[in-house]
């Protein structure tokens, strides 16, 4: 056969159409691993190719969409990853010579390689050289097995795509490979990037073809398609989904008709496409109306618009931390910062927590730090309360955003918005499960983590929105993070921290400290990836309430504190002895740390003043060298 580019570079081909949906019409249950049919039920999947051939397919892609090792371990499969890649390209191989055996029939056989089914860094925890190892290892399976090209298809963001070519690349060098995307309504992938943008980046990267696949329907691919032509002269694919799936008698079916797909297909060639085909929804009557209409422009040459280079992506960089808050401004100055937490009510009156914002103002806090829906309870969002008080008291807020209830497109919205309005500091956390709160069977969502969180954030501090397009302007924030130095597991949790100070973390506030000896650890083993370091403090009110910490949110509590709190006679005495040891904390811990946060526990944020009140004098600028002096015990 001729060499697939040199088919390319004179006529268009026609790929085929959707192997699962054929499988799902004949009875496999949807969820099944299809990609394990090519081991337990080799016929099927032959039976499907050469329905798909007789229709007029050119490219037979492997049924090994999601043959890699993360999607396989959903099912107890993990250790056949290359048996079932091997198995699949050798398949479509026997559906091929079976029909040539009847009738002339030539076909390329391309591996199919999707995503991984996972996040990856820098929104999720799988690293960008585990995904490159797994999809080696599909690849390495799928040309050893004989596949004529690589095709890695529905690439939801740019990243992966990038992982995925640089593994076919490495592993597969002389197979031609094409990378499809996958776009939204707008035609954008699934990480905002455009088309253009992609198409710029797939061709600098070393592709040899492009393309989109899937999305919402050929809509959106020929729109894509069209504009990828502008930035691009690779070769181009098109392989939509038959439009959006419809519920019909608790089925899902795909309402696009094969004269449809044929009209499409028409017209993406017209705009430059070199192989067509359909994705989910299509069947062998879908790529048998394209393949009629394809006959019909055989003797046409596509006209290929010369390339034109994407404009690069403008950036806005932030303003310098000390322009962009005032606690960016005392954290560049290397001052003490004082900050209380305040939480919102459970109702719609905050004339309370103003009126505490107010009163700590007077002690000369220098900011309220506002959770949201600390331990997933059900309050007014922290947004509303960090302007309200803004607006009311003069003072400035830290916005806590936690990752529990939104997805990348409302955290994008939210952060907009609230730079939009004047929040100037956020607090980037991953959220508490909703099983520790009031509603413990709702639904969560945790789209990215905390450390995903920065990164967005830094993008957005940059002018650039989710997928890298610039939005015009930075929202300057100043960006802060949260950490443990009681935390369990000490090595995870420094690892974490490493990554969100990579990823753009500018201040740390720690959780509630009682045991100083940890602070110094913690302090000690972050010096390689030190940022200002804000401690938190948490006023003790009753010997319950020490044991709560202690035992139900495993803080760790010495017991010659446990012991002072079990000594006190009264609540009363209980409250007094809680701001002691409090002010005794600030006093040992100031002259190593950039600032305190106290919490108000219970709402009393009085309590919180009184710690503030019995201050030291002003210290001086942040010391690292020396030890902690240790918590004082009558």
């Amino acid at each position: 056969m001729p060499q697939l580019s040199e088919i390319l570079a004179s006529q268009p081909l026609l790929a085929d159409g959707a192997m699962g949906t054929v499988l799902y019409s004949r009875g496999i249950f949807i969820h099944r691993c299809y990609d394990e049919l090519n081991l337990s039920d080799p016929a099927l999947i032959k039976a499907v190719h050469e329905e798909y051939l007789q229709a007029g397919a050119q490219i037979l892609e492997s049924n090994t969409f999601g043959a890699n090792r993360f999607r396989l371990a959903r099912h107890g499969l993990t250790g056949k990853v290359s048996e079932i890649n091997a198995a699949g390209v050798r398949i479509a191989r026997e559906a091929i010579a079976h029909l040539r055996e009847r009738q002339e029939c030539e076909a390329w056989v391309a591996g199919s390689v999707g995503p991984l089914g996972v996040r990856l860094e820098p929104l999720g925890i799988t690293s960008l050289e585990e995904a490159r190892a797994a999809f080696a290892e599909q690849i390495r399976a799928l040309a050893n097995a004989g596949a004529d090209l690589l095709i890695l298809e529905t690439m939801p963001a740019l990243n992966e795509a990038h992982e995925a070519l640089r593994a076919a690349q490495a592993t597969a060098p002389s197979l031609p490979i094409v990378v499809m995307v996958t776009v939204d309504d707008e035609s954008n992938c699934l990480d905002g990037a455009s088309p253009q943008h992609a198409a710029t980046l797939l061709t600098e990267w070393g592709a040899g073809a492009i393309g989109v696949n899937c999305s919402t329907g050929p809509s959106a691919v020929l729109t894509a398609i069209e504009a990828m032509r502008t930035a691009t002269t690779l070769p181009l694919a098109a392989m939509p989904n038959a439009g959006l799936p419809r519920a019909v008698e608790g089925r899902n079916v795909y309402l696009c008709s094969p004269e449809y797909m044929a009209g499409f297909a028409r017209k993406a060639i017209a705009a430059g496409a070199q192989i067509v085909g359909g994705c989910c929804g299509t069947t062998p009557n879908h790529i048998r109306a394209m393949r009629s209409a394809m006959r019909a422009l055989e003797a046409q040459t596509p006209v290929v618009e010369d390339s034109v280079t994407a404009e690069p992506t403008q950036e806005t960089p932030p303003a310098q931390l000390g322009h962009r808050s005032r606690l960016g401004s005392l954290i560049e100055q290397g001052q003490f910062v004082t900050m209380v937490e305040i939480l919102p009510p459970k109702g719609i009156d905050c004339h309370r927590e103003i009126e505490a914002a107010q009163t700590l103002a007077k002690f000369g806090v220098h900011a309220i730090n506002v959770p949201d829906s600390l331990r997933a309870a059900a309050r007014m969002s922290a947004q509303s309360l960090c302007i309200q008080i803004q607006q009311h008291t003069g003072i400035e807020t830290v916005l806590h955003y936690t990752c529990r209830d939104r997805n990348v497109l409302s955290i994008q919205s939210d952060l907009l918005g609230a730079s939009s309005i004047g929040l100037r500091n956020i607090l980037c956390l991953t959220g508490d499960p909703p099983k520790f709160g009031n509603y413990p069977d709702a639904t969560t969502v945790f789209d990215v983590d905390s450390i995903g969180l920065v990164n967005l954030v830094r993008n957005l501090n940059h002018g650039l929105d989710v997928g890298s397009n610039a939005i015009g302007a930075s929202t300057n924030f100043t960006i802060g993070v949260s950490a443990n130095p009681g935390a369990p597991d000490m090595e995870h949790e420094l690892r974490r921290f490493a990554f969100k100070v990579e990823a753009g973390a500018e201040y740390a506030i720690t959780q509630p400290v009682f045991n100083l000896r940890l602070l110094e650890d913690f302090l000690g083993r972050i010096e390689r990836h030190r940022i200002p370091v804000i401690a938190g403090i948490w006023p003790l009110t009753s010997l319950r309430n020490a044991e709560f910490m202690k035992n139900d949110l495993r803080v760790s509590m010495p017991e010659e504190i446990m012991l002072r709190m079990a000594l006190a006679s009264t609540p009363e005495a209980a409250r007094l002895e809680g701001i002691k040891i409090a002010q005794e904390m600030l006093a040992a811990i100031r002259p190593h740390v950039q600032g305190v946060q106290i919490s108000a526990p219970f709402g009393q944020s009085m309590v919180a003043a009184e710690v503030i009140a019995g201050m030291l004098p002003p210290a001086p600028a942040v010391q690292e060298s020396s030890p902690c002096p240790h918590l004082k015990i009558r």
